[in-house]
């Protein structure tokens, strides 16, 4: 992901904003290479992301000391993010330059030490902080020890620095809320002779060039956007001149360019990423300038299309403005603008969306960029995860059921009407292993319906569960038309006679069916099976979570506290007994409370 923009023009940019009206991102690097240039590409990075990013910098090659020693600068920075590089040339220079004069059990005894090195470091950092960690892979060397016979062995080169990594993302995952970045993807997508600056690190110990921090940079923030609830949920693509080569409207259906063959595969290869995104969990849509009987003919049809009529959850396939169809779009699937990526390839229409509609991400696929399309889309990791859940994989099929749903709505009377006829099941049930990832996952992208906006991780969320004073509660919705799946969720903590509603949140997808009373419910429920005598609760206000503005307050609590940025409530649990609405069906919280039909 190329910018353009020199150092001076990154931070021209950077001063024309009011980032002091922006979300401090505090970030901080320990490392053993001279990597202090990569401060302004993360600083644009998290402004492009909607984050003030302040960067500190740990002391060269003291990465343990600055872990372990809570009196450092790092530390001192209260880091939301720690991004370690640790290169293999500082290390271990035996494995880096001298692997061949070593004897195996001199190598063994090498990657203990290593191995050593990265448990010191994320214990040092486990004492002091829950931090995200973000830990730079050690680079695979480009001219291996052994030459071509080292690809040829286990044991060779190669072979340790990969066992050196595998050893760090186990670590990595024991450790909980740390991931592995993967310099070689950073590597190979850049090219070695781009990436590496072999004369700075001569002189100052500095690999990296100035592109490939900007790449580095970029590939940290897919993380970051992942962890903040920042990454896209809708992908909404053009058709002619992107599905497929040419206009179905002038060329016909067996005109157009869309096969094995180039210029087809170029669009076929496309498809095919766009196909693997939806397995992912991402909605697709079409905006299309069209008459939508071709459009159709072409998904029936055509022997070269991957992609299905059953794919597509949403459609605007008329001769309206395109930012008019993406409003209408967003509205059908109720979700945000901001959770979007567009994509077009025609300037024109690119142009008049980011005007219009600033909140969309935007991506242009020119005609003369046609054989990288697939390599455009994918590189800015708009849908990237750090999960991919059974829920994700059913998405679309429940997008196709909400599309039922609001056909449904229209021809009811009124709403009380509608919410009746739709036979709404609720089950709540603890968080167990299987339901970890999605939990983790709505915490980390629910921003609508979510009262403290606390992002977790897969591992966050484990120690909770585990944890004898928390509570984790799941929410799955179910009706005549289909299984809405996992949609909430809800995290209690216990503390001297008190209960705190830490995290209590809903997919949109769900919002407004009452299904929100019902997980409120079971919280206060828990809560009196504890002997519980009051339970607190807060509202944390964010960008996005206006919805839930007035939530605590409409549902009985006292407001305990009121400031700018947080309201806390609490409520006395022998004053109410919360129920749910009488339009739901049925409400199981077998395992939990029992079960009331």
């Amino acid at each position: 992901m190329t910018t353009n923009l020199s150092f001076a023009g990154m931070h021209d940019e950077l001063r024309a904003a009011s980032l002091e009206k922006l979300p401090s991102l505090r970030i901080a690097v320990l490392r053993n290479v001279t990597i202090e240039p990569i401060e302004a590409h993360l600083r644009y990075v998290a402004h492009k992301d909607g984050f003030n990013a302040e960067v500190a910098f740990g002391r060269f090659d003291n990465i343990v000391q600055d872990a372990t020693d809570p009196g450092s600068a790092v530390w001192q920075a209260q880091a939301d993010i720690v991004l370690v590089f640790a290169s293999v040339e500082t290390l271990s220079q035996q494995l880096a330059s001298r692997f061949t004069a070593l004897a195996p059990q001199d190598t063994a005894g090498e990657v203990e030490r290593v191995s050593a090195f990265v448990d010191a470091t994320l214990q040092g950092l486990r004492r002091h902080t829950a931090a995200t960690v973000l830990w730079h892979g050690f680079e695979t060397p480009l001219d291996p020890a052994l030459g071509i016979y080292d690809s040829q062995i286990d044991h060779g080169q190669l072979g340790v620095i990969r066992q050196l990594n595998a050893r760090l993302k186990e670590k990595l995952r024991r450790a909980g809320n740390a991931y592995f970045v993967d310099l070689d993807l950073c590597v190979a997508r850049l090219g070695a002779n781009a990436f590496f600056d072999r004369r700075y690190w001569h002189l100052g110990r500095a690999p990296y060039s100035l592109a490939a921090l900007e790449l580095i940079a970029a590939e940290d923030f897919k993380f970051v956007r992942a962890l903040t609830g920042a990454t896209k949920k809708c992908l909404v693509l053009d058709c002619d001149g992107v599905l497929w080569g040419g206009t179905i409207g002038e060329d016909g259906v067996d005109g157009i360019a869309l096969s094995q063959h180039h210029p087809g595969s170029c669009h076929q290869e496309l498809q095919e990423t766009v196909l693997s995104l939806h397995h992912r969990g991402v909605i697709l849509a079409l905006c299309s300038k069209n008459n939508e009987e071709d459009v159709r003919q072409v998904f029936r049809e055509h022997p070269g299309m991957v992609l299905r009529e059953h794919h597509i959850s949403a459609a605007r396939i008329n001769w309206a403005d395109k930012a008019t169809n993406l409003k209408s779009l967003a509205a059908e699937l109720n979700i945000g603008l901001n959770s979007m990526v567009f994509v077009d390839d025609s300037e024109f229409e690119v142009e008049l969306v980011r005007a219009a509609l600033p909140d969309v991400e935007v991506i242009h696929l020119p005609a003369a960029r046609a054989v990288e399309f697939k390599h455009i889309l994918a590189a800015p990791g708009w849908f990237d995860a750090l999960t991919v859940s059974e829920a994700d994989r059913e998405r679309g099929e429940m997008y196709r059921a909400e599309a039922e749903r609001r056909r449904l709505l229209a021809e009811q009377p009124d709403l009380a009407g509608y919410l009746a006829s739709l036979d709404l099941k609720v089950d709540v049930q603890a968080v167990d292993e299987r339901s970890l990832a999605r939990v983790a996952q709505l915490t980390q992208r629910t921003n609508q319906f979510n009262l403290t906006a606390k992002r977790y991780s897969e591992d966050d969320i484990r120690s909770l569960v585990g944890s004898s004073n928390c509570r984790a509660l799941t929410v799955q919705v179910s009706d005549r038309f289909g299984n809405y799946g996992l949609t909430g969720a809800a995290i209690l903590k216990f503390n001297a006679g008190n209960c705190e509603i830490d995290t209590l949140l809903l997919s949109c997808r769900v919002i407004g069916r009452g299904i929100e009373d019902v997980l409120l419910s079971a919280c206060l429920k828990v809560a009196r099976q504890r002997s519980i005598q009051r339970v607190r609760a807060r509202r944390v206000k964010t960008a996005k979570n206006g919805l839930v503005a007035n939530f605590y307050a409409e549902r009985g609590f006292t407001v305990e506290r009121d400031e700018d940025q947080e309201t806390a409530y609490w409520m006395d649990l022998d004053e109410v007994e919360r129920d749910w609405p009488a339009h739901i069906l049925s409400v199981k919280m077998d395992g939990l409370l029992g079960e009331r039909q």
